[in-house]
Parts: structure tokens; sequence; C-alpha cells
């Protein structure tokens, strides 16, 4: 594991010149993935790797997802807004169904916890990145990198920075000043109810 230190919106930001809130957002982006999730929180960046075979019965399937889970969980901590990235509609090959399920077994868990949760599509997360949709994961690394000032070691982390970097700007914290032309991206962004993370 390793750790590194004008709005546009759909909405109304929700902290105000007038009112804002009396501390930061506690924000979390994660970037799922079976074999390397991504989190970012304020205390840093997390990659939390695991690996499997394809011959693994279900039982060690299930036990794996089940590790993945209690270790993103206690890596995002306690937090106003979870930004997650949603699954790609282009997915081929792979381990389709295990990726799908661990994805939702952590939506479970953040709603259990009653997080509120945005789902943030790979698109949009690549487009706040760089201001181009189709841009791939080395340049959205390269870009984190240069806006954040973030030493990311891999790719997972920097989408996870991402993620994060969305919520708080959504929420009118934004990490860095970010060009209106990627900040558009916010609007792809399926959102929870403001007052659900303004009363937390």
């Amino acid at each position: 594991m390793s750790t590194a230190p004008t709005l546009f919106t759909p909405e109304a930001p929700a902290a105000t010149a007038a009112a804002g809130p009396r501390r930061p957002y506690r924000v979390a982006g994660i970037d799922v993935s079976l074999t390397g999730t991504g989190v970012a929180t304020l205390a840093g960046t997390t990659l939390i790797t695991s690996t499997g075979r394809r011959k693994d019965t279900i039982a060690q399937r299930r036990t794996r997802i089940k590790a993945i889970v209690d270790e993103v969980l206690l890596a995002v901590g306690v937090v106003d807004l979870a930004v997650i990235e949603g699954p790609s509609h282009h997915s081929v090959g792979g381990s389709i169904w295990d990726r799908a399920g661990l994805w939702w077994r952590i939506v479970d868990r953040l709603c259990s916890q009653d997080i509120p949760i945005a789902v943030m599509p790979p698109m949009s997360r690549a487009k706040y990145a760089t201001g181009n949709g189709g841009s791939r994961k080395e340049a959205v690394l390269e870009a984190a990198q240069r806006r954040y000032g973030a030493v990311l070691d891999n790719d997972n982390e920097a989408d996870a920075l991402v993620l994060r970097a969305a919520g708080l700007d959504w929420l009118g914290q934004p990490l860095a000043e970010v060009p209106d032309g990627h900040r558009a991206a916010l609007a792809g962004v399926q959102w929870p109810d403001r007052e659900a993370v303004t009363a937390r």
C-alpha cells in the first residue's frame, strides 16, 4: 500500500460563500478492481491488491472478494461522500461476474453505513482529468500528478484521486482549479441528494 499527499455543476454547489461547511468535506474516491483497487481519501491514496486463479472455487472467489471489500471499507473510513467509478459497459473477457460482484459488495457496504454514493462513469472520470473522455489511463495518471502534485505509483490510485477530486468539486471545495471543459464531466455523474451529504 502507498499514500501520497466559477463552478460548473448540474446543480448549485453545496458550499456557498455565505454559509460554508464547518469543516472540509470528507470524500473518498474508489476505483474498483479485482487486482488493484485504488482508494483516495484525505489521508492519501492506497492500492489494495489481490490475486486469484481461473480455477478458483466459488468459496475461494467469495473469500477473495470479501477480503477486498473489507480492506476497501477500512481504507475509506468515515466519509461524507464516496465517489465510485461506474462499470465499463465495453468491458469484455476476464472475470466480469466477479468484478460486478465486488462492485456491488462495496456499494452495499457503503449503503449499510449510510454513506452517500456518487457513481462516475469511466468516460466522465477521464474527461474531468484530461478534458477528453476517451483518454487512456496513462494520460489520466499524468494529469492527476500534474494538477494535484501527487506522487502516484499507478493508474488505479490516479483514478481514485480524480474521483475524489470530482466529488469535492461538486461540493464546492475543489482540490485544484479545473478548466470548465473538464468540469463539464460532473454533469454525467449520478450524484446523491445534496441533503444526504450536507447533513452528515
